[in-house]
């Protein structure tokens, strides 16, 4: 047999690319010590590693790294170590890719169950190994895992930060994967109180979607569900029902049943908002049997969120605040701190309107040191306006401005007209009642300008509807 005496079989020394090329020879070194541990752990001989097809001098060079060796090299090398060609190239154990999906299955399983901090840690871990390992394609779940964490603990910023790095990350990747983060991306602007933005980021990615035929109904239904939260806290009752109505069209062909879920529950907030509370809370048991099937106790957890909240609408003050209190227990058990608060708002409101203000008071007082204008905004002007109502009752009237100010000026921030408009009324007619009638008809003025075009926001039209098939979006009907 003719024996095969460089990378080529030409001779023993590396081409002169190889040496002059800084990344070859990082890669033959790595290559070479790689070779030599291996050999030296399994007790076998240059000359005995490099029969019968090369020399134990070939072995020598390539141990020493001054020889990248080539793919059928390699491969020779890899079968009389007992390894495989990967690992011998790239350094990676042999079954990286499936235990890094294993374990971010784990990890996911952690985060569904309410241990963020677990889901946490897992997830770095499974980034830290990809990085590590030089896994790019298993990076982008790991940084949505974490973002997701992020999110649930309230850490906005570095929620956002995981989102942004897993999107460029999948950069030359179909839309349709990078959906969800930017889904992400939207709700952690959402939370901030950058509602125009996080709309912004859903209807790009919508259209793009769109008008590039990648039709995919979970990445859709994903979007749409995820734009219906800042339609509704923007005051754009008309987009959100439109988005509520292709969400529904949707879900028959989603394969993700979580996001089927999700979207019920979306839904559900433009039917409370046309006072079709029972099918409000029809669409939320859908919601809630589909979550605990899955075990996603945080997406159950909203899900009592917002079934107390449709009790609170229907006038049920005592099943909304069993509600509420199930869903505030389950949140603060995964440490979801911001949703937790949130929660609290509207625990707050039903306590006040029960008659039970003190205790409703003492609860937003002390949380309002939790959320502001960078954490929650939206519902930051919620507890501010609460406790304004509080005042009024008790005859505190410079109280109760106060508060309404704060208000008024954390919803400008976050462009939530529908709650300015209603806000600028409360502090309109304080202002008339305390004789400033002047100052109470600019107040108005700035509410009736919040309520000029319902149904829109200053971000153009609406995305355009995705091809449904001859029955349309509406085929598909109500749930």
């Amino acid at each position: 047999m003719t024996q095969r005496t460089g990378t080529d079989g030409a001779g023993a020394a590396a081409t002169a690319a190889d040496e002059q090329a800084p990344a070859d020879q990082r890669d033959a070194a790595a290559i070479g010590a790689r070779v030599l541990r291996l050999r030296r752990e399994r007790g076998l001989t240059q000359r005995k590693l490099a029969e019968p097809a090369y020399t134990a001098a070939y072995v020598s060079t390539l141990e020493a790294g001054r020889v990248k060796p080539s793919e059928p090299a390699l491969r020779h090398l890899a079968e009389r170590l007992g390894v495989t060609y990967d690992e011998l190239a790239t350094g990676r154990p042999a079954h990286l890719a499936t235990d890094l999906r294993l374990a971010l299955t784990e990890a996911h399983g952690a985060l569904a169950a309410g241990d963020t901090a677990d889901a946490a840690e897992r997830f770095t871990d499974c980034l830290d190994r990809a990085r590590r390992h030089g896994l790019t394609a298993a990076q982008p779940a790991a940084l949505l895992g974490l973002g997701e964490c992020a999110l649930e603990s309230g850490h906005l910023d570095r929620a956002r930060a995981h989102f942004e790095e897993a999107e460029r990350l999948q950069a030359g990747e179909p839309l349709p994967r990078r959906a969800a983060a930017v889904r992400g991306r939207a709700v952690a602007h959402l939370l901030a109180g950058e509602l125009r933005y996080a709309c912004y980021l859903l209807e790009t990615a919508i259209d793009r979607l769109n008008e590039s035929g990648l039709h995919d109904p979970d990445a859709l239904l994903l979007l749409y569900s995820a734009a219906i939260g800042p339609y509704m806290d923007m005051g754009a009752h008309a987009r959100a029902a439109q988005a509520a109505e292709l969400a529904l069209a949707l879900a028959p062909g989603a394969t993700d049943p979580a996001l089927v879920a999700g979207m019920h529950r979306s839904v559900a907030r433009t039917l409370i908002a046309e006072g079709r509370t029972a099918e409000a809370d029809a669409s939320l048991a859908k919601a809630q049997e589909l979550y605990q099937g899955l075990r996603l106790s945080a997406d159950l957890a909203k899900c009592h969120w917002m079934r107390g909240y449709v009790h609170a609408q229907a006038g049920e003050l005592d099943r909304a605040e069993s509600e509420l209190r199930t869903a505030r227990a389950m949140l603060a058990s995964r440490k979801a701190v911001l949703f937790t608060d949130q929660v609290e708002v509207e625990l707050a409101d039903v306590l006040r309107r029960r008659g039970r203000a003190t205790e409703a008071g003492e609860l937003l007082g002390s949380l309002l040191g939790r959320i502001g204008p960078e954490r929650g905004a939206v519902h930051a002007a919620g507890a501010h306006r609460l406790l304004g109502l509080i005042a009024e009752d008790r005859g505190d009237a410079e109280a109760a401005e106060e508060h309404y100010v704060n208000a008024l000026s954390l919803l400008e921030r976050a462009g939530a007209a529908g709650d300015l408009a209603d806000l600028c009324r409360l502090l309109g007619d304080l202002l008339r009642r305390t004789g400033r009638v002047e100052a109470a008809l600019d107040v108005y003025r700035t509410g009736l300008g919040h309520r000029a075009a319902p149904g829109t926001t200053t971000l153009g039209p609406a995305p355009a509807a995705p091809p449904l098939g001859a029955g349309g979006p509406r085929a598909a009907g109500r749930p």
